[in-house]
Formats: structure tokens, sequence, C-alpha cells
């Protein structure tokens, strides 16, 4: 509660019975450039684009590859809490849900410790078990997702520690949290998140590495090998943003279709999921993501002639599988385009489209291919001639139910 007065300074309590608290400025660094489409035909392709600087913001200050240092000063006090944790517990909604899905990954891979991930509007309203030694991590680009502000409240009446990652200074989460980190990714003004994605993977890539070094479940020369690919993802990013031309080249053998099945592996099966989750958003096309394995229990009903199936087939991580994935739709005539590994032989010969990335550690890889599944959906949604920065019936920043 803040009271102004004319003739004095601003009283600030968090009660009307609370003592007054000390009032602080804090300037917001954005200039009028980042609030400006700066040439790009939409935000949401400035923002594409703007993906090799926001992660390069987002290690700047915390890694230091050479050193073989991550610094995360909001976790330097905490680390012993995560060290001593029963479980992570990881609340999100939407785009932000799909990274923490990757970070379930990295998370249980690097540091063992056992990882949930939970849809914030679901966590708070099914009466859910958090014991005083659970950490909860709390993921929101806004900071202001009325779901996960809600279900952060419930985690610390019951005792839990909670960690924020977000991407805009002094919001709500970033106040309620116990710590956290920001994403520093800039504005992001179109609907659809782009690099929100990418740097919230990255902040948590740092976070589960750190804590796998100091827990000792992962060795120095994995760490270190990971450190220096890590600190190589933008300038792989901005590889694949320069087949620009080739993938919206693809994107007009797409433009009419009326159905979309992605479909991913491992560290990649969450790409699948934002993949579909972007198409559906800007294009209005209907697009389910599914792990690749599924595909034999129902979806593969659904392939014919008619039916896109976007398939992330990166030479890391279950390659063959997914190329066996690939020959059964390639048998029921279904149209692939496939997302691979630089230099790839098998999947160009049996996919009707190819986009590659360079190579990769696997847990990096969502990082890279996300890119390319934005950019369809971008220009999908362009030659439909349909509203990419502002998608009808759906808002930024999610604050109400």
């Amino acid at each position: 509660m803040a009271i102004i007065r004319c003739d004095r300074d601003i009283s600030i309590r968090k009660t009307i019975s609370d003592k007054v608290r000390k009032s602080y400025i804090e300037k917001l660094q954005m200039s009028l450039d980042n609030i400006q489409k700066g040439g790009y035909d939409h935000f949401m392709l400035k923002e594409i684009f703007e993906q090799p600087q926001a992660i390069r913001d987002t290690l700047r200050g915390r890694l230091l590859s050479n050193e073989g240092v991550i610094t995360l000063s909001s976790l330097r006090e905490h680390e012993n809490k995560f060290l001593k944790a029963r479980r992570i517990l990881i609340i999100a909604c939407g785009t932000s849900w799909h990274a923490g899905l990757v970070a379930e990954y990295l998370l249980e891979k690097f540091t063992r410790i056992p990882v949930e991930v939970e849809y914030a509007s679901e966590f708070r309203y099914r009466d859910p078990i958090i014991f005083p030694d659970d950490i909860i991590i709390a993921i929101s680009q806004s900071g202001e997702t009325a779901d996960t502000l809600s279900a952060i409240n419930i985690a610390k009446e019951r005792g839990a520690f909670v960690f924020g990652i977000c991407n805009v200074v002094g919001s709500s989460i970033s106040r309620l949290t116990d710590t956290g980190c920001y994403t520093h990714a800039g504005p992001e003004i179109g609907v659809a998140s782009t690099k929100a994605f990418t740097t919230q993977i990255t902040v948590l890539s740092l976070l589960a590495l750190r804590l796998g070094i100091v827990k000792g479940t992962l060795s120095r020369s994995e760490y270190q090998q990971h450190l220096v690919e890590l600190e190589s993802i933008p300038d792989k990013v901005s590889e694949i943003l320069n087949q620009e031309s080739l993938i919206k080249e693809i994107a007009s053998s797409f433009k009419d279709t009326n159905n979309c099945i992605y479909l991913g592996r491992g560290y990649n099966f969450p790409v699948a999921l934002e993949g579909a989750l972007k198409l559906k958003e800007i294009s209005y096309i209907h697009a389910e993501g599914y792990p690749a394995a599924e595909m034999k229990h129902g979806p593969i009903g659904l392939i014919d002639e008619q039916m896109p199936v976007v398939v992330i087939a990166t030479k890391k991580g279950h390659y063959d599988k997914v190329v066996s994935n690939i020959s059964e739709i390639k048998s029921r005539k279904g149209r692939i385009i496939a997302i691979v590994s630089e230099g790839d032989v098998r999947v160009k010969q049996l996919a009707d489209y190819c986009i590659e990335i360079p190579e990769s550690l696997e847990c990096f890889t969502p990082i890279l291919t996300t890119i390319p599944l934005q950019l369809l959906s971008y220009y999908i949604a362009v030659q439909r001639g349909c509203n990419v920065d502002q998608p009808r019936n759906l808002a930024k920043s999610v604050t109400v139910e």
C-alpha cells in the first residue's frame, strides 16, 4: 500500500498496521529501440533474430568457460538447500512449462535430484503434497502469470523454498520468490514467446551445471566440456538464422494445411510441444506435439498424404529410433519436415524437406532445434495473412484465470 501526499515523501506499507518501509527508485534499463521493430516486419521476427544476443546477455557475467566458472549470485547463499533437496518441483504455464520439461532432463542428468514439472493452473487446485525440503522453481516470462503466482503462494505457505526465473525486473514473481534469476532477454513484445524460451533454457542449463559440479554428480571434464559448448550456442543460433530463406520457402508448401504433427525424443520432446504451440498460436492451424515413440499409440492413425509431420532428428539422442519413426511415416505417405544435424545423410533420403542445425551436445540441442520451428511457424502465419504479433484471443501476460 502506498500513501502519496504532495507535501512529503511517499509512505509504503505491506499492510495497514505495518511499519513504513523505505522507498527507493529503480531505473528500468530499456531504450526506445527495444520496443520498436527496428526494420523487421513484426516484433516476433525481430525477437527471433535477437536470440543470439539475448542468450549472450543471459550468459554474461555468469559463465566464464575459460576459468571453468559459473556464477549465479542468487544461488550462492542457497546452494545447500538445492543440494539437500528431496525433489525439485517446476511450476509454469505455456511456453515456460515446455522450458521446465527441458529442465527436468537437465537437472536429473546433472544433479540426480528427482524433478517433477507441473502446470501451475493444475498445481494450485489439486492440494499438492509439498515437503519442507522441496525446492520449487517457478518460471514465467512476464513474472505476472496469475496461476504461477497462486502456485508460489501455496508452496510458500507449506514451507517450500521458491526459486523464480523470469524476464521482467521488479515483477510480482521476482518479488514473491525467495530468490531467483532474471533471463535478461530484453522486452518481448510479440505474444508468442521466442527468446523467452531459449533464455529460460539457458538459465536452467547454468543452474543444472552449477549444481552438478558442486554436488559431485558431474565430472570436472564433462563440466568443462559443457561450459565451452554452452558459450558457443549463440554463434550456432546465428548459423541457423542464416537459413531464413530456405525455411520461408518450406513454409509456402504448408501454409494451406489444416493439421500438423510434431515429433521429438528425449530433450527434444518438449521442443516438439513448443513447435506445435507456436504454429497453433499464430497461424490457427491445429497442431499437436508427441514423443516420437508414442506415434504408434494413436497418432500414426492420422498420417496420410495430407498430414505434415515435423520430426526433430538430430544425431545426438536416439537417432536410429527416430530414423525408424520417419520410415514408418514415409511408408504411410506422410509429408516430412526434418530438423537434422549438419551433414546428415540418412534422414535426407527419407524426408521431403530438411533443415540443418550445427552439431552440439545433446542437452543443448533444444535451444538450436527450436529456432527453425519458430521461423517455420512465423512464415506460415504470415503467408496465411494472420496477425503474427497479436494473435486472436491471446494476451502476452495471462494475469487472470
